[in-house]
């Protein structure tokens, strides 16, 4: 009999079972899948390494710096600044700290007004100096409103806060928290954006190196006998003292008897390669034009010409939901949107593949926190990880497991961390 299973090897589970197996439980990770890391993966495409979707690590991340050797990710910084598209004009605004050569564009666009930008200088300082897990308490209210409290005009959120945070929340109407704005605008300009050399995927094989996880074996239904809980999986029966199921909230749902879901917000992503220069910015590109399918876009191979083969380009473009048009015609329509910007050279470029995420997020509104599930769950000896407890992303996943190995550890320590610390 293990001491802990855990159900899905996502960054939750993942994170669960290496705390778990640290400190010197017994523990088996089951996954339905074939790969680790849930929406966090990378595969090879014709040579090209594509992460799930357009994915970034914030190294700020409490729970990141707890649980994962950075160094060994090998990071490479994404440009802390962004540029900001109308048709073939571009305008670039960032933090000159940390971008020198962001400095003359940031200072002449017209894109953000004298105004603006003393307000956005104002707002990093007020950010950066409380603890970063405070920023996540107080009175609530939508980022829509919190920034036009603070002074920012329409050109502001049109131009900037609407596609940049649009990519961050999946969600162009800045309907989502201010405390969870606030919280991830601190991890930004604390830690900045970074990827992992060799992809995305590098996090769960770093969180999984050691343990015993078996892929491609599914669990279909949970039985508590008081003692211990029998799994009934699709390669047999299993028995442990505890369980964790970290998977997807659909299937927790199914396993849990028990609606854990918070809701969904998909994204769809389009990848394109290209065999000459078509754009040499390697900023990330926002686009300010509403109306349009693409929210924004980035020429990673400029970032990271490891992940492209010699001589290519990989571009990647977000288009915020999930366009009701089959693959060839929303192809189309992004490529025409991308002609706005290149002219010409779109007809060069490849399209690798097409990749709708149907959950890639759960709506986080104001005052969402206090709606979501914890840890315990109906079933004896049966815990859930999941993201749905905390917030949505890299660092509500790992805390999550954070706190479910706490919880059958009785580490009083971890279970006191307050969300977001």
């Amino acid at each position: 009999m293990h001491d802990v299973v855990v159900v899905g090897a996502g960054l939750a589970g993942l994170t669960a079972a290496r705390l778990l197996h640290r400190a010197g439980r017994r523990v088996r990770v089951l996954e339905a899948t074939g790969h680790l890391g849930g929406r966090v993966r990378s595969r090879v495409v014709d040579g090209f390494t594509l992460d799930a979707g357009y994915q970034v690590l914030f190294p700020a991340y409490p729970a990141v710096k707890r649980n994962l050797d950075l160094a060994a990710l090998d990071l490479v910084p994404i440009p802390p600044s962004a540029a900001v598209r109308r048709g073939r004009r571009e305008d670039v605004l960032g933090d000159p700290r940390r971008d020198p050569a962001a400095l003359p564009g940031t200072l002449s666009t017209d894109m953000l007004g004298v105004g603006d930008k003393l307000r956005l200088a104002r707002l990093a300082a007020e950010v950066l100096f409380p603890a970063p897990h405070t920023l996540l308490t107080g009175p609530d209210q939508t980022t829509e409103a919190y920034l036009r409290a603070q002074g920012f005009s329409e050109a502001a959120l049109t131009n900037f806060f609407r596609p940049f945070f649009g990519g961050i929340f999946l969600r162009r109407e800045l309907d989502t928290s201010a405390r969870l704005f606030r919280y991830y605008l601190r991890m930004l300009i604390s830690g900045g954006a970074a990827l992992p050399r060799a992809g995305m995927g590098a996090l769960p094989a770093q969180l999984a190196a050691g343990l015993d996880v078996r892929t491609g074996v599914r669990v279909t239904a949970l039985r508590p006998h008081g003692t211990h809980v029998t799994l009934q999986t699709s390669a047999g029966e299993l028995d442990a003292h505890h369980v964790i199921v970290a998977t997807d909230p659909a299937a927790a749902a199914r396993l849990l008897g028990e609606d854990v879901s918070r809701g969904s917000l998909g994204s769809t992503y389009l990848y394109y390669g290209a065999g000459q220069t078509v754009d040499a910015q390697p900023r990330l590109l926002l686009n300010a034009e509403g109306g349009g399918l693409i929210n924004n876009a980035q020429w990673l191979s400029h970032v990271l010409p490891e992940r492209v083969p010699p001589g290519q380009h990989l571009l990647v473009v977000t288009v915020l939901g999930l366009p009701a048009l089959d693959d060839d015609a929303l192809d189309a329509r992004v490529r025409g949107e991308l002609e706005r910007w290149y002219g010409a050279a779109v007809a060069g470029l490849q399209t690798l593949g097409v990749e709708r995420i149907p959950h890639a997020q759960y709506p986080q509104p104001p005052g969402y926190a206090a709606t979501l599930p914890g840890h315990a769950t109906r079933m004896p000896g049966v815990l859930l990880a999941s993201e749905v407890t905390s917030m949505s992303g890299i660092q509500g996943a790992m805390e999550s497991g954070e706190k479910a190995a706490a919880i059958v550890l009785d580490d009083l320590a971890a279970l006191s961390r307050p969300r977001g610390a």
